[in-house]
């Protein structure tokens, strides 16, 4: 029997921003996430995930519902102490690698603030051989640490974000949308090291994307996100290969294919209407989905 890491309970977001009508960014949403596995969350711009690891972080206060981690409920963490050691236990890697990291700090402030919020050192040459050691861990050399931002590519500024997030050595990270703002070739290598990273670092992920083509690399299980509503959950393999929700169908359909005869006859479809409101069932063994 596996254990549970994350387990999401009826959980809902609302937003007014600014008007009399609210914004139900997240709507009813629950799903579990397995220690060690790397759940991969799909959408559109707009379908509610990155709200979703936001507030699984605690980064968002969510209108209602239960966000348990490692058995306690983190929506009722009040106390200082405990809010910290959740926040050392957990962390993000964000999109955009160029505004995500301060162009006035040096790449080893970045990667050691974490570092100085946490305590985890207490003098220059720890911070250094911290720092050092993290950079190593995703591909960089040391002797870039006092370098700034602007001195590096994409790749590898994403690299050094998610050398951040490493630093405190958390088990749980939510990577939103880790991919979107790089070029194809750099995406796989960054996949790879994240791969890498799982494994020697016994990572869990929350992967969020909208690019489905790259989640099902990484991912064991994937859940599909609509205007803020989980329309579809199974393993990575049946969701690619047997989709069940019209959405899901539409976002696969949605993706090249290296076969340019085939990729000129294939059929693309859009799915623009309304989720209905229904809770996912079950299907076949682990494969839910919400149809009416």
């Amino acid at each position: 029997m596996t254990e549970n890491l994350v387990e999401v309970h009826h959980l809902k977001k609302y937003f007014h921003q600014g008007r009399p009508d609210e914004v139900h960014a997240i709507d009813d949403v629950s799903f579990n996430i397995q220690r060690g596995e790397v759940f991969g969350l799909v959408g559109e711009s707009g379908s509610g995930k990155t709200t979703t690891g936001r507030c699984i972080l605690n980064l968002y206060q969510p209108t209602s519902g239960d966000i348990i981690y490692d058995g306690e409920d983190v929506t009722k963490l009040k106390e200082h102490q405990k809010l910290k050691e959740f926040h050392q236990k957990t962390s993000m890697i964000f999109q955009d690698p160029y505004s995500s990291l301060d162009p006035r700090m040096s790449v080893r402030d970045i990667i050691a603030e974490g570092l100085k919020i946490h305590q985890k050192t207490t003098n220059r040459e720890e911070f250094d051989e911290k720092v050092a050691e993290t950079m190593k861990l995703v591909g960089l050399t040391p002797d870039l640490m006092n370098r700034y931002p602007y001195e590096f590519s994409g790749g590898q500024r994403q690299r050094i974000g998610i050398a951040r997030s490493l630093a405190v050595e958390p088990e749980f990270v939510v990577a939103d949308e880790p991919l979107s703002a790089l070029d194809v070739s750099i995406q796989a290598q960054i996949v790879q090291l994240m791969e890498h990273l799982k494994e020697v670092r016994n990572l869990t992920y929350l992967f969020i994307a909208h690019d489905i083509s790259m989640v099902k690399y990484i991912s064991d299980r994937i859940g599909v996100m609509y205007h803020g509503k989980l329309l579809e959950l199974g393993t990575a393999d049946e969701i690619v290969n047997h989709p069940l929700h019209p959405y899901t169908q539409s976002l696969l359909s949605a993706v090249p294919v290296p076969d340019p005869t085939y990729e000129r006859v294939r059929k693309q479809f859009t799915y623009d209407e309304e989720p209905a409101n229904v809770p996912l069932r079950e299907v076949k063994p682990g494969h839910y989905v919400a149809l009416a």
